[in-house]
């Protein structure tokens, strides 16, 4: 007899993250995984090498400087923060504390993968409600909640469409949603919306005792390589959080460097100003090629092909990557990256080309 799994596991698609190398292709084009093209703040990698020394130290199993860090930055409850190996992490931390076998996880249907795989590996079922032009759907969202129904997970910004919900749309499906549903709200990409219409879930987290938000630093702070995610939670889950959580489960290092880079605010001002520039310019040098690409408010574009698979491998050719998204039932999309200037005049030039529309850099009308 041999050692087999729980029922279901085996069941679960593992995540499978942006490629980051092409074979016959010594430099690359990375747009797959939704990282700062401007790299980390140089303030970041200096904390980070200054624990070089003190790598056979434990880190602080609390995250305190951290916690009072982000505490001063928001003007919030250092004590209703709790930090995890990125927010993948405190994904899997909250349907483990929250669901388990019968019970259901509740997601948008292209939603971040993650709440499914976290949820089918509790033991849960996974339910995903459709949408509204690639847009969650409160209506449906809230038509899909039953007894057991346990979590909510609601990407905003979502991850992989961009699209967004207003900070009134959200309030009002909390308030619809039954007391015992824990709801989520993922705000990854929260540094990148300027609308003010936007909140990320601070004020919902304070108002109400069954709200959560998940915030990391894998994105515009560019310490994807670290793993630091923090969530902001009522008093009673930060409790069964920190319960349930691993005792060190972010490296020292990881913790000073996500200090350093919450304290640099111009490099977060750079990044964020670098997407509010080629984010739009992007967005209509694909549409001058007859493309079809759907409103962002991350740092990413969701672009509609004829043929995603033969444009993927065409760009790969060229040794660019951007994200498919089969996965996400998008078959016919791809997710590329706002990469830098030059990066992102290369791959408008390659689907000029693969369009037909010769090499020019800059299509018809894009300046």
């Amino acid at each position: 007899m041999t050692v087999t799994p729980r029922p279901g596991i085996m069941d679960v698609a593992a995540y499978v993250g942006g490629e980051a190398h092409l074979a016959g292709h010594n430099r690359v084009i990375r747009l797959a995984s939704n990282e700062t093209p401007l790299g980390p703040s140089p303030r970041a990698m200096e904390a980070y090498r200054a624990h070089a020394g003190e790598l056979h130290r434990y880190p602080d199993g609390g995250a305190l400087e951290l916690r009072r860090a982000l505490a001063r930055h928001y003007g919030i409850d250092a004590d209703r923060i709790v930090c995890g190996a990125g927010s993948d992490e405190l994904i899997a931390l909250l349907v483990r504390a929250y669901a388990g076998p019968g019970d259901e996880v509740l997601y948008s249907r292209h939603g971040f993968l993650m709440y499914a795989i976290s949820a089918k590996t509790a033991g849960a079922v996974a339910v995903a409600a459709p949408e509204q032009d690639l847009t969650a759907d409160p209506d449906a969202l809230l038509a899909h909640v039953t007894p057991r129904t346990k979590i909510l997970f609601l990407a905003n910004p979502n991850n992989p469409t961009g699209s967004l919900l207003p900070a009134g749309t959200i309030e009002k499906l909390r308030r619809m949603l039954p007391p015992t549903v824990l709801l989520a709200l993922d705000a990854a990409y929260a540094e990148y919306v300027t609308r003010p219409d936007y909140e990320p879930g601070i004020k919902l987290v304070e108002a109400f005792d069954n709200v959560v938000m998940l915030r990391t630093f894998s994105k515009i702070y560019g310490l994807a390589a670290l793993r630091v995610g923090w969530a902001y939670c009522p008093p009673a889950i930060a409790d069964v959080l920190n319960r349930v959580r691993g005792p060190f489960n972010v490296a020292a290092a990881a913790q000073a460097a996500a200090v350093a880079a919450l304290e640099d605010k111009a490099h977060v001002d750079r990044a964020r100003a670098h997407n509010e520039r080629w984010l739009p310019w992007f967005r209509k040098a694909l549409e001058a090629l007859g493309l079809t690409v759907y409103p962002s408010a991350g740092n990413f574009l969701l672009v509609k092909f004829p043929d995603a698979e033969a444009a993927l491998a065409f760009l790969n050719g060229r040794g660019i990557i951007p994200r498919r998204m089969a996965s996400y039932g998008l078959p016919d999309c791809l997710r590329i990256t706002i990469g830098t200037e030059e990066e992102l005049e290369a791959v408008v030039a390659a689907l000029a080309e693969f369009l037909g529309h010769g090499a020019s850099r800059r299509p018809a009308g894009v300046r």
